[in-house]
């Protein structure tokens, strides 16, 4: 099992918080990915939200971690393709993953709901005629992937400034491998066949779409077994990765038990996203360690993915958030067979 953790990067100017501005929040990313890398982790993920007090660019963040650390996995979870470039993304997630050796783990998506309505078309994006957003979405996600190939596809011009490799030109610079690092953030068993018909692994997050009224982890396993066989019918060579995302607290000191030892969200909750999609959300784990391992051994969602990527309250600082990943990689993973 990789564990790895997922920030949202919230910051606000409250006294109470840890985390008060945008520069916090980010240099704390920073932080917390080089003190997770010396921690064991494996991973080290970022939430992409736009027009919110929260990380929204994330190449710049991913590029200085990955000159920082060497070893930990560096990801998103996820950004919203309706806010991006096809082209302009493959050439600054090209400079990252060069920059971290090829550490790059991209998950992307349609999105989730806004702080704004629409707001991809503050960012100058209309979807084309008689499409829809979610299908925009799709499609330069087709796109950005056939550019990571790095196949050459653009005509060079006769008189060019610098000298041009034979053939076709393609975007550049071009890190080899990227194409097999990208994730698609399913929220519904469709879109989890699709991402595997097209070779994106599968990133799952605490909330899905309710198809059934079964419990949260066992629609997000029926959701990652639909992945796998649609995987293998379509002939991939290579095997698939396929995430999961928990918010799981092990009480192990007063902090613990004071911030979270008096959680009520250990139920899984339903709800409406939008005007027609009813939404389930997974519940959140806080108990004593061997509590934590009886209870995650349940979870047929995690028992079915290869990689937990732990949710972090980020505004209660660096040395908190290690703590937090530290107790779950020293008190609940060995004993479930996870380290």
């Amino acid at each position: 099992m990789h564990i790895g953790f997922l920030s949202f990067g919230h910051w606000t100017p409250s006294p109470s918080s840890g985390t008060r501005s945008a520069a916090d929040a980010l240099l704390q990313s920073i932080d917390l990915a080089v003190a997770a890398e010396e921690l064991g982790a494996d991973g080290a993920y970022f939430r992409v939200h736009h027009f919110a007090r929260q990380l929204a660019s994330p190449f710049p963040l991913l590029a200085a971690i990955g000159a920082r650390t060497s070893r930990i996995e560096i990801g998103t979870g996820v950004i919203d393709m309706r806010y991006e470039n096809p082209l302009y993304m493959a050439e600054d997630a090209g400079a990252a993953d060069l920059i971290a050796g090829g550490r790059l783990q991209l998950g992307i998506s349609r999105g989730s709901p806004e702080q704004v309505v629409d707001g991809f078309r503050y960012f100058g994006y209309e979807p084309p005629q008689g499409t829809t957003a979610d299908e925009m979405a799709r499609s330069r996600t087709e796109v950005l992937l056939e550019v990571l190939g790095g196949r050459g596809f653009a005509q060079p011009s006769p008189r060019p400034m610098f000298p041009n490799p034979p053939g076709l030109l393609r975007v550049e610079p071009h890190s080899e491998g990227l194409r097999d690092r990208i994730w698609w953030g399913a929220g519904s068993n469709a879109t989890a066949v699709w991402a595997a018909e097209l070779g994106m692994n599968l990133m799952s997050s605490t909330l899905k779409n309710d198809e059934n009224g079964k419990p949260f982890h066992v629609q997000q396993a029926e959701q990652i077994q639909a992945f796998r066989d649609a995987w293998k019918d379509a002939g991939h060579e290579r095997e698939p990765r396929v995430s999961v995302s928990r918010s799981i607290f092990a009480l192990v000191d007063d902090r613990d038990r004071a911030y979270f030892g008096f959680r009520d969200d250990e139920q899984d909750q339903v709800g409406m996203i939008d005007e027609t999609t009813r939404a389930i959300f997974g519940r959140s784990y806080a108990d004593e360690p061997d509590a934590l391992v009886e209870q995650l051994g349940r979870d047929e969602a995690i028992a079915a993915a290869d990689t937990l990527l732990l949710t972090v309250p980020n505004q209660l600082g660096v040395e908190y958030n290690a703590h937090v990943i530290e107790a779950i990689l020293t008190h609940v993973a060995p004993a479930l067979g996870w380290r």
